[in-house]
């Protein structure tokens, strides 16, 4: 599929507001045609390390207005985790349509060696997803599956064929 194929599809709007600190850096994008997340930068004016196990939160200098009936996740990237160990503490975070603040990433180290972070890297990606609101009705018993009451590691560690 060439990149002027998806011109005519509509895609939610995501007003941006850039603070101060953010003067110079780039609005969130996407890095190539097929990619679900824009990589977001880290409007921080001197490195930033994050030691194993620590948290901190990194300043984006962005607001956004996401349309009503979308959110947008913010995820960790997946290049920035294997090679730096540089990680999301609630992944996906959830950025709601209603909120106005600036957004800012929780992120952690995971390994031994500290992660550094500078002005302009690009720290999260935020994907623009659709969301349902559900009606919860209390109930005396829920239906039956076949599953059941199976919980956390109920079907095992390995894979087994299954019939087609």
């Amino acid at each position: 599929m060439g990149r002027g194929e998806h011109e005519n599809r509509d895609v939610p709007t995501v007003l941006v507001e850039r603070l101060p600190h953010a003067e110079g850096l780039p609005l969130p994008g996407y890095a190539t045609p097929g990619s679900a997340g824009a990589d977001l930068c880290a409007a921080i004016d001197e490195p930033m390390v994050v030691h194993m196990g620590a948290v901190s939160l990194i300043p984006t200098g962005l607001k956004l207005a996401i349309p009503a009936g979308y959110e947008v996740q913010v995820r960790p990237r997946s290049g920035l985790a294997l090679k730096a160990g540089l990680t999301l503490v609630n992944t996906p975070g959830t950025i709601d349509s209603d909120y106005r603040g600036e957004v800012s990433v929780i992120v952690t180290c995971v390994k031994e060696e500290p992660c550094t972070i500078n002005r302009g890297d690009r720290i999260a990606q935020l994907v623009v997803a659709p969301v349902s609101q559900a009606a919860w009705i209390e109930a005396d018993t829920l239906p039956e599956t076949e599953r059941g009451v199976g919980g956390f590691g109920h079907t095992g560690v390995h894979m087994e064929a299954r019939p087609r």
